[in-house]
């Protein structure tokens, strides 16, 4: 038999006006004939107030953009449904009703307030779900009850205040969490609790000042965290220890003032550090002790930041001076991490006070190096 090749066509409302309209479990041959046989088939000029469909062996890709106008139903065969930019802000309990292979689904830019508890049961082989730029605050107890396939949930900017400790339960096999960009200001313990295969977790831009101990202890193979533009104040000991292979680690724009001596002491394979603009004048000793080891699996090979704090370059910073100065290759915007005190040092980067404190020739190994004696203004 010859294989069938993929076609695009484009489907609207209009098409629903046989007697019932088309039914939730449309058949495939059914609904293909309809697409040859109306106006916006395949070889007249698309009909702009239709949803495009894209059909293949996988089963139908459609796509819903303004002006076109939303169909009752959605064929029946359909794996991947984007219906954004529409300010929608409510959807009918039963909108995914007869699509129960639907695999991807985009709801971004949409104006949506609420969801139902059972707008998810009818797609049980659902893998992504994206409902960025919506005004969610809350998430319905049960939502994900039969999720358990969903690898991928993106909830980024929406209007989020409160997680529940059971908010996202069901979901066994996410990989990608983002939550980004929400008001979210403290987290339920146990929240990640059963998101054993939890790969990129991202709470970056909320209002978060603290975190539960235990928001690790459920996830196994984190590689990417992302905690930058929150108001955390103090890195713990115990927050990242369950995490060997964490391999991105951004804390970069909160209020830290304190990072635990063993804060990194469990990561194996940090790739990259980001500490810049927060509020650190120094650092325990043993901190960079795991990190930065050359041939190491945790050489952090992509690099580090810790500018935008305002140092305090004295002897209590013996210990970072040294893993700098061995580090010094990998360290972003080493010419604007500069120190604020004391007086003496005011104005050098922190390098070069790294150097000079270690080498009584640094200034000359600076320049064969091409390292600045004192900071350059960011912008210049």
């Amino acid at each position: 038999m010859e294989k069938r090749k993929a076609t695009m066509s484009s489907w609207s409302p209009e098409q629903n006006q046989s007697s019932g309209g088309l039914g939730p479990h449309l058949s495939r041959p059914l609904f293909l004939l309809l697409l040859i046989v109306a106006p916006s088939a395949q070889g007249v000029i698309p009909n702009p107030e239709a949803c495009q469909v894209f059909q293949s062996e996988n089963g139908s890709s459609v796509n819903c953009y303004p002006p076109a106008k939303l169909p009752r139903y959605f064929p029946a065969d359909t794996t991947y449904l984007s219906v954004e930019f529409f300010n929608l802000t409510q959807l009918p309990p039963d909108a995914l009703q007869g699509i129960s292979n639907l695999q991807e689904l985009h709801l971004s830019s949409n104006g949506l307030e609420k969801l139902s508890a059972k707008f998810l049961l009818p797609v049980p082989q659902l893998k992504v779900l994206d409902l960025t730029q919506n005004a969610l605050t809350r998430l319905p107890p049960g939502l994900f009850q039969g999720a358990a396939t969903l690898h991928t949930l993106v909830l980024k900017e929406n209007q989020l205040e409160v997680l529940e400790a059971l908010s996202l339960r069901g979901l066994k096999a996410l990989g990608h969490l983002d939550l980004s960009g929400n008001h979210l200001r403290t987290l339920p313990p146990r929240l990640l609790a059963n998101l054993t295969d939890l790969r990129i977790l991202d709470l970056g831009n909320n209002q978060l000042e603290t975190l539960p101990p235990d928001l690790l202890r459920g996830p196994l193979k984190l590689e990417w965290l992302h905690l930058e533009g929150n108001r955390l104040r103090a890195l713990e000991e115990d927050l990242l220890e369950p995490q060997p292979n964490l391999n991105y680690l951004f804390l970069n724009g909160n209020q830290l003032a304190t990072v635990a001596a063993s804060a990194f002491r469990g990561l194996k394979q940090l790739h990259m550090l980001d500490l810049s603009n927060n509020s650190l004048t120094s650092v325990p000793k043993g901190l960079w002790t795991s990190l930065g080891k050359p041939g190491a699996a945790q050489d952090m090979k992509n690099g580090f930041d810790i500018s935008g704090n305002p140092w305090i370059c004295d002897q209590n910073l013996e210990d970072l001076y040294q893993w700098l100065v061995n580090n010094k290759d990998k360290m972003f915007f080493r010419n604007n991490t500069c120190c604020v005190e004391p007086k003496a040092m005011k104005g050098r980067t922190l390098l070069a006070a790294a150097m000079s404190h270690l080498k009584p020739k640094a200034g000359v190994e600076m320049g064969r190096e091409g390292l600045a004696e004192y900071c350059t203004p960011l912008g210049n």
